[in-house]
């Protein structure tokens, strides 16, 4: 027969299990159930697929939530007088790396509002960790060769991707509703992000049909090499 002690513990143990299995419970029935994956096409007005836009969902009627991951540390490499990558997504508190694969200086700036900053690095160097806290679009430059361009998309939209080569982008998505919104580089001033509602159905569910999204876009520019300053800052 237990003793008083090995009574305790036993009751201790119980109301532990208890506890753990109500907060599982709990969180079982109160997490969403994701759906099949949504399809979102983004082409431009000519018919043509569309890479490289940014496609972020945020639920409606709820506040957003925190950021689930810890802020990560994006390399921006300069190589064959390119940065790469051309577009990178950023949520607030992430850090940025320049570094300088080629052969020449090169000298990194951005004038947009939400982060200002300029470095020049030498073949080899690395820029020192910097951090992104505002919201927005950061376009960056080389000052000695001006056809380099990179973009900074930062949000904090709980759901983010990426537009492949074929125009399509894929998210896995709650159960609910959602405003989805489109932007991409070359948008032509003044546009504003493209918001369309989307009602996310419950895992089993039929998929909603793809949103379309059709951008008016500017001539691509990024990859017409500088010949007029290409050979600047050699050393």
């Amino acid at each position: 027969m237990a003793g008083p002690a090995e009574l305790v513990t036993m009751e201790l143990r119980t109301l532990a299990f208890l506890f753990v299995a109500t907060v599982a419970v709990s969180w079982f029935m109160s997490a969403p159930a994701f759906a099949a994956e949504v399809a979102i096409r983004v082409s431009d007005t000519r018919g043509v697929p569309v890479a490289n836009a940014v496609v972020s969902a945020v639920p409606l009627g709820v506040s957003r939530p925190r950021l689930p991951a810890p802020p990560a540390t994006h390399t921006i490499d300069q190589k064959d007088e390119t940065f790469i990558p051309y577009l990178e997504v950023f949520r607030p508190g992430d850090e940025v790396v320049f570094h300088n694969s080629d052969h020449t200086r090169h000298h990194v700036y951005s004038f947009a509002p939400a982060r200002q900053f300029e470095f020049v690095l030498a073949p080899g160097e690395s820029s020192p960790p910097m951090t992104l806290t505002q919201l927005g679009v950061i376009a960056v430059g080389c000052n000695i060769h001006d056809r380099m361009i990179t973009y900074f998309y930062v949000t904090d939209a709980p759901y983010f991707t990426r537009s492949g080569t074929d125009g399509l982008a894929r998210l896995d998505l709650p159960e609910g509703d959602f405003d989805v919104r489109v932007w991409h580089p070359r948008q032509r001033p003044g546009a504003t992000d493209g918001t369309q509602r989307l009602a996310a159905a419950a895992a089993g569910a039929p998929a909603p049909a793809p949103l379309q999204f059709v951008l008016s876009l500017l001539p691509e520019q990024h990859t017409v090499p500088d010949r007029e300053r290409g050979g600047y800052g050699a050393q």
